[in-house]
């Protein structure tokens, strides 16, 4: 069989929203609203052929993203589009399309698995339900783990169903290929284990996958590409490079720390004594550098778990906001 081409996954402005909720108006009247909003505007295209985390901290809209590609549910408003090819117009709505469903596998903690049939019962499910399987890999894979097939979900661990969730997605090879939280209960070895994995099934059978992971520090060496998401919306979405020159930070006597920071903008701030580390956004030129060796200041590179959570902290976000208003207030009385 051919292999298939790489899918690229595209959102514009998409708006999802759950519940509806029960207001009473200042008159005595009520009215329903939507109780939450999960995605808020959502814009972002998906590269095909390359390994993209997803990074977001709890509810900022992940799994909802992730959920619409697969075509696990509708958004409110806005389009979402898979395919393959490298013009977006060209992919297609996944939503009640077989062809695309077909090749968007989306894994999630639990496996996906059938919890009252034994597992190689599932092996034959997604071998009739996805065109490129893979079972040689799927049983490679599965010996690696140490899972039997003669075992029924209820009774592995939470670790080792993780574990029969990441079989059934690389042994997808679907063209889109989705890890949501896959690796919880997993063990580091397995862990390891499941991200070496990754790497090579992505060399010698390419794809488009997606990794959405809290373990930043683990998983960052895969990624090509980063998508960030901040309260329903895409914070950023660029290549791991670019975001590594989004801040950097310097180390030494305070004095020369707050020379050298200038005016950038601080995304944190961490002092002992005389010695002090900020975090700044963007990256060093030649001359900081130099400047910094001069001044005995150490200039270290922010891994990008720390630049995540820096970009997504919220005390960061309210200061910016408020620094914002401010700016307009002061700019409204001149």
């Amino acid at each position: 069989m051919t292999a298939p081409a790489p899918f690229g996954a595209r959102l514009d402005d998409v708006v999802v929203r759950f519940g509806r909720q029960r207001r009473v108006t200042r008159d005595g009247g009520t009215f329903r609203e939507d109780a939450s909003t999960a995605l808020d505007g959502a814009s972002l295209t998906i590269r095909p052929g390359t390994i993209t985390g997803v990074l977001g901290r709890n509810g900022a809209g992940k799994t909802t993203m992730l959920s619409l590609l697969a075509a696990y549910r509708r958004p409110t408003s806005g389009r979402v589009a898979v395919g393959a090819g490298d013009d977006p117009a060209a992919w297609e709505d996944p939503w009640e399309n077989p062809w695309a469903t077909s090749n968007v596998q989306l894994v999630s903690e639990g496996g996906g698995v059938q919890d009252d049939e034994k597992l190689r019962e599932t092996l034959k499910y997604y071998a009739d339900l996805r065109p490129h399987w893979d079972a040689e890999a799927a049983e490679r894979l599965l010996d690696l783990f140490e899972i039997s097939t003669r075992k029924k979900p209820n009774a592995l661990s939470r670790g080792k169903r993780s574990a029969v969730g990441a079989v059934l997605g690389l042994a997808s090879r679907a063209p889109l290929t989705i890890f949501d939280e896959v690796y919880l209960g997993m063990d580091a070895p397995t862990r390891y284990a499941f991200y070496d994995e990754i790497l090579a099934d992505y060399a010698a059978h390419p794809r488009t996958i997606l990794l959405s992971s809290h373990l930043v520090e683990e998983v960052e060496r895969l990624f090509e590409d980063v998508v960030v998401l901040d309260g329903g919306r895409v914070l950023l979405a660029e290549t791991a490079e670019e975001m590594a020159r989004r801040g950097f930070s310097l180390t030494g006597p305070t004095t020369a720390v707050e020379r050298l920071a200038g005016d950038r903008k601080v995304l944190h701030r961490q002092q002992l004594g005389g010695t002090v580390q900020v975090t700044l956004e963007g990256a060093p030129d030649d001359g900081t550098r130099a400047a910094a060796r001069e001044a005995g200041v150490e200039l270290g590179h922010l891994p990008l778990q720390d630049l995540f959570v820096r970009l997504t902290d919220p005390a960061a976000h309210r200061a910016t906001v408020a620094g914002r208003d401010a700016d307009a207030s002061r700019g409204a009385r001149r």
